[in-house]
C-alpha cells in the first residue's frame, strides 16, 4: 500500500503526515508513506487545497487534517 501526504510543508501538512504514521502503526499494516511537497506534483492530482491524502493513487481527502480513527477506517 502506498500512502501519499500532499502539502507544502505547513503545520497542518506535517500534522496529517504524523497522523497517517500513527494510523498505519495502529492498524498494524505495512505501507509506504511519502510526503509530496512539490506544487507541480500536487497539482497533478487535481488537488486545490492541502493537506491532501492519497491512498494507492486515489485522492481520499483534501483541505483538512483527518483524525487517526478516520484514516484507520480508510486503510
Amino acid at each position: 500500500m502506498k500512502i501519499e501526504v500532499l502539502g507544502t510543508g505547513c503545520k497542518k501538512c506535517k500534522q496529517l503526515y504524523q497522523t497517517v504514521q500513527d494510523a498505519v502503526e495502529a492498524k498494524g499494516i505495512e505501507a509506504e508513506i511519502v510526503k509530496i511537497e512539490d506544487m507541480k506534483d500536487i497539482m497533478a492530482y487535481g488537488v486545490m487545497s492541502t493537506p491532501a491524502l492519497v491512498i494507492d493513487g486515489k485522492v481520499v481527502s483534501s483541505g483538512k487534517v483527518l483524525k487517526s480513527k478516520k484514516i484507520v477506517e480508510m486503510l
